[in-house]
This record gives structure tokens, sequence and C-alpha cells, in this order.
């Protein structure tokens, strides 16, 4: 199938699967919590309560031991299986439907060879990804995909899958704040801003930034304008380098951590049409002193989407604050050392 025909298929398939019941979908309600200047979105889902978690679980443990239990293992279920992707360099790929969904269409790119969840996403794996995107906004729908990987990233299991999450007219909340960066370009303007007395930007798409607001590391490539218009080649080209940009900025970031813990770096990647973004990962549960409650964060929660499964749970999160959480989850944002190869933003 083609990135148009999977896009196409995935709501009535969804629909199909939740009918049937092979879907489980956990209906929720979205509160807004402000810190750190973000509108976070904590999702209240009491009925999760109720999900079954052995299987969860038992996936993390996989990870943490290097061992091997894949849910992503053929045979599919054929109400979750949506269709395949090859890539034109013979990558293959199977497109899921989360099996567990909080927001309707929630669907996974799934490499058919196995491939390790604590492997860096490949140039097939961000192209099939940007092709989904873009050929979702072509459609009148809106997506943004993220990928855990690592073992202190939030990831559930030990293959490699890119999950893809929609939202609606809107962006992710982190998203937004991207958005709104302005990036200095040096040079010229820098002389020209300084005999007017004013403040001049533009677009800077060459090199990473950091969104200085956070107190904790977090590093977005802009794309260029024009990028949906460029060659598969160039696109790939675009994608690949603005991965391993961020990746040696998360790479760099842990290792000025002294107390990082042994073993590959975990990180989470946020994909948008307009962004990619790359936060370092040290811990993948936060437990409240005050309660002793456990958060689970993955990708979603850097991007300003945590997840909670009661009101206690919620009321303790607000009193501690996502900013709180968060910094513990990742490490300390440390781009004034990292100046010279990093774009500032504009504050």
């Amino acid at each position: 199938m083609s990135p148009a025909e999977i896009i196409s298929s995935i709501s009535n398939k969804f629909i199909e699967a939740r009918e049937c019941g092979e879907l489980l979908f956990f209906p929720s309600t979205i509160c807004k919590h402000e810190d750190l200047g973000v509108q976070f979105e904590v999702r209240l889902c009491p009925a999760l309560q109720k999900k079954p978690v052995a299987e969860v679980d038992l996936a993390k443990e996989k990870i943490k031991e290097g061992t091997q239990f894949d849910a992503f293992t053929p045979p599919y279920n054929p109400s979750l299986h949506v269709g395949d992707l090859e890539d034109d360099g013979g990558t293959n790929y199977v497109v899921l439907l989360n099996k567990f969904a909080l927001l309707p269409d929630h669907f996974l790119l799934v490499t058919k060879e196995f491939q390790s969840q604590t492997s860096p996403l490949m140039p097939p794996d961000l192209v099939q990804t940007y092709f989904l995107l873009a050929e979702a906004r072509k459609l009148g729908k809106q997506y943004f995909a993220f990928y855990n990987c690592g073992e202190h990233s939030g990831a559930s299991q030990p293959r490699k899958h890119i999950q893809f999450i929609p939202v609606h007219d809107k962006n992710p909340p982190i998203e937004v704040l991207a958005k709104a960066a302005n990036l200095e370009v040096q040079g010229f303007s820098d002389l020209f801003n300084s005999l007017q007395n004013i403040a001049i930007t533009e677009p800077a798409t060459d090199k990473p930034f950091s969104l200085t607001a956070l107190p904790y590391a977090h590093y977005v490539f802009r794309f260029p304008n024009q990028l949906p218009s460029y060659t598969q080649d160039k696109i790939e080209q675009v994608l690949s380098s603005a991965f391993l940009s961020l990746l040696d900025l998360v790479v760099s970031t842990v290792r000025l951590d002294p107390e990082y813990p042994p073993g590959r770096p975990s990180y989470n990647v946020l994909i948008t049409l307009e962004h990619m973004h790359l936060i370092p990962r040290k811990q993948d549960v936060y437990t409240i002193p005050e309660t002793g409650y456990k958060v689970s964060v993955n990708a979603l929660g850097f991007a300003g989407m945590l997840l909670v499964k009661s009101n206690e749970e919620l009321k303790a999160l607000e009193k501690e604050s996502v900013g709180t959480v968060l910094l513990s989850l990742g490490l300390k944002n440390v781009h004034k050392t990292q100046i010279g190869d990093i774009t500032a933003e504009v504050e």
C-alpha cells in the first residue's frame, strides 16, 4: 500500500476493530495545566486502571534484560493490521492499530524485520514517517509522530515502532512553543540591526536550536518551508541530517551528566511536518514523594501530553508541577555549554 492508502484506511479500520472487540478504546478527559509557559494537557483516564498490564510490564522487563518478548511478531491480528509499506531501498514495514487506544486512529509503523527499539531511526524510517504525516495533511488530517528509544525512554515493546497520534487541527503543546521560536541568523543582519537599533530575524533551517524556556534539554530542528516539494532523495538528506545533528546534541548532553546510568543513551523523538525534536532521558518513571504515585512518561509527556489514572493522581501531579516531573526524567539544559554548535532561541 502507499502512504496515502494507509492514511485513508485508518479511520474505518479503527471503527471496525473497536466494534468487533479486538481494539480497546479508553475514554478520557483533558485537563489543562500551565507550567514553564506551556499549556500542558493532562489526560485523565480512570478506565486505564482496568487495562491488562502483564504483557506491557513483561515487555519492559525484557527490554531492560536485553531479551525479547515481541508483541509485533507475525501473524498479525487482521483486525489491527492496516497494511504494509516498502521503502524504495527495500526496508519493509507493517502498519498496525494500537490495541490499547486513548485516542481514535492511533497507529504504529513497525519494522517487519526485527530491529531493536534501542536503535536510532534510520533514513527509511524518517522518510516513511514524513510521507505518512504529509499524506495525512493532504487528506485534511493532522498527526504527529513519536519514537521512544532506549531503556529510559518509556518504550514498552522491544521491536522498533514509531507511533502516530491525531491532533485534530492543532499541534501538541510543545510544538506550539517550537513554532513560536524566532531563530537568529548571524552575519550581516547583526551589523544592520546594531546600526538601526531594530530587531530583524530570519528563519534558520540548517542548525538545531534549544527551547530555552524549558529547564531540561529539548533540542529542535526546523525543516525548510519548501521541504514537501523536494525530491525524495533530498527529503531523506534533510531528515537524516536533522536527526544526526540532534542526536549529537543528545549524546554530548548525556556525556556532561556524571550521574547518567550506564548503557546506551535513551531519548524521545517527536516529528511534525515543521520540526523534529529530540529529548535525552535518564528515567522513565517519576515517583511523587508526597503520595508515592508513579507517573510513567514517554515521548508524549515531552510533547506536552501526560496521562493519569485518577483524580488523586491528577491533583498530586498538579501540586508537584509538570516541569518538576519532566526535569527529573530528562537532563539539565546545557545548551549554553554547547552554544558554539547550536542556534540560540531569541527570547
